[in-house]
């Protein structure tokens, strides 16, 4: 099946100059060996693959072939067969991250990478992981194998469908609906999903929509370092900040639509949202995804910075690789300061929170997928000031203590919320005593009144708000020196969300 994306143009470029040791990732064996074996004979090369169950194969040998091929089950014994033999051939070995912590093993490589260049062999190391050793960064290139693009999902489709026609009920536009829906699944899991949704709805539809979404859920599940949330909130639930929320219209008219890239827009990038706990920040993240029609995730960086050592830098990777594979997607990164924090452990550090983080920047900075990026900050004294540099996000927003109106509009969405009539309320007073309230302060003043209310065998009365409200101490005066301090920062720095 063939490929949009030019990256195995680069690998037969790679081959034919002579490039002796190659680093694949993927977790899609069959898709790559197959095209790799367009690549051997097109260039009128043996190709041969090795596992440490199955030995030395050759791809190429049809059922009629009789292989007389050595076992070679000991990758030390695979290396130095490949070493010895004269053929022009490419030799793909899976799974061989494991044994690249043996010293041993990294010398040979070594040594293979200065024969090899004499000679017209490769050697491909096929994995679904990059494990790198240091000794051997300036010997192997590395190319990550991208997930399939949406054409190849069409041919999937299709190939389906030849088999049998009177399974799938799509149209053309359908057809690329469910293909460009499918863009983050490995074509094994494409076409498991597509086989759910004809199982369960006897036919493939486009309400095969819910099967794919489903798989990408397990897929981030899987992965363990992201969460995927619920796209529940609309932009009502949002009160006040009614620049950020036209900003969000205006970016989510041209959102990764080719108009807009015909257009000369560049695909937005993402936002930080400044303020003080609790005036929506996280709220915000969860109603773009859902206003937009997009996937949310969530990064935890106690999951980056947890595990073995060394593998943070891995685990930061696999996240954005993740998130780029479930593109179009708003990835959430909730108080990143705290994750920056939370990833130094002084001396003993060795410096992983600082590689974790720059890789994390240069991903935003030179990233070209359909991954908007929207992370949230309580202090801004924690922030380098590299994370703000222009370019890493398309602005900056502020969000400040709610206005008189704005708490007015807060009061109206969280009585409605709980099912409640706004305008048989004294919404007004509510407004004047909440002052210097942040918005969850005013919802858990609602929710406070509600259980008064409740133990008192009695409707909601605007007295049980007013108590409530009395009774709260608002985050504003225990926090009024850092509030000041990013009030100020903010003002020449940052866009005001109302």
């Amino acid at each position: 099946m063939s490929t949009n994306n030019n990256i195995f143009n680069e690998l037969e470029i790679l081959i034919r100059s002579r490039y002796p040791l190659i680093y694949l990732t993927s977790h899609e064996e069959n898709r790559v060996i197959s095209e790799i074996i367009d690549i051997s004979k097109k260039n009128k090369k043996n190709l041969y693959s090795w596992t440490i169950t199955s030995g030395l194969i050759d791809e190429l040998a049809t059922e009629d072939d009789i292989s007389d091929l050595d076992a070679f089950n000991d990758p030390l014994d695979i290396l130095q067969h490949i070493n010895t033999i004269d053929e022009n051939a490419i030799f793909i070995l899976k799974d061989f991250h494991s044994y690249l912590e043996d010293f041993t093993i990294i010398r040979k490589l070594r040594d293979l990478y200065s024969s090899l260049k004499l000679t017209h062999k490769s050697i491909i190391l096929l994995s679904p992981l990059l494990t790198l050793p240091k000794e051997l960064s300036k010997e192997i290139t590395v190319l990550d194998i991208p997930l399939p693009g949406m054409n190849e999902f069409k041919e999937l489709i299709n190939d389906i469908k030849s088999n049998n026609s009177a399974l799938i009920e799509l149209d053309k536009n359908e057809s690329s609906t469910l293909s460009r829906a499918a863009h983050g699944l490995t074509l094994s899991e494409a076409e498991n999903v597509f086989s759910k949704a004809i199982v369960c709805q006897r036919k493939l539809t486009s309400k095969g929509l819910n099967f794919i979404l489903n798989e990408k859920k397990q897929i981030v599940r899987k992965s363990g370092i992201l969460e995927f949330y619920p796209t529940g909130h609309n932009i009502n639930q949002l009160g006040g900040f009614d620049n950020l929320k036209k900003w969000l219209q205006e970016r989510g008219r041209a959102l990764f639509s080719q108009k807009a890239k015909n257009f000369g827009l560049p695909s937005p990038k993402g936002i930080l949202l400044l303020g003080p706990p609790g005036t929506g920040k996280s709220l915000t993240a969860k109603i773009v995804s859902n206003y937009w029609k997009l996937p949310l995730l969530k990064l935890d960086f106690g999951k980056i910075f947890s595990g073995l050592v060394g593998s943070s830098e891995e685990n930061m990777r696999m996240a954005l690789k993740t998130a780029e594979g479930l593109s179009p997607s708003v990835l959430w990164v909730d108080e990143i300061e705290k994750g920056l924090a939370g990833g130094k452990s002084g001396s003993s550090d060795g410096g992983t929170a600082a590689r974790v983080f720059g890789s994390l920047l240069t991903w935003m900075q030179e990233k070209n997928s359909m991954v908007f990026v929207i992370a949230t900050a309580n202090d801004i004294s924690k922030l380098p000031p590299e994370l703000m540099r222009k370019g890493r996000f398309d602005e900056i927003f502020f969000l400040d203590l709610p206005s008189d109106e704005e708490r007015e509009e807060i009061f109206k969405i969280h009585l409605k919320k709980v099912g409640r009539d706004p305008s048989k309320f004294d919404i007004q007073l509510f407004s004047k005593i909440s002052n210097e309230f942040t918005g969850a302060e005013i919802e858990q003043s609602v929710i406070d009144s509600l259980f008064k209310s409740f133990n008192m065998k009695s409707e909601l009365k605007n007295e049980y708000i007013q108590k409530s409200i009395s009774e709260c101490i608002p985050l504003s005066k225990t926090y009024n020196k850092e509030l000041s301090a990013l009030r100020e920062w903010a003002k020449l720095r940052a866009r005001k969300a109302s």
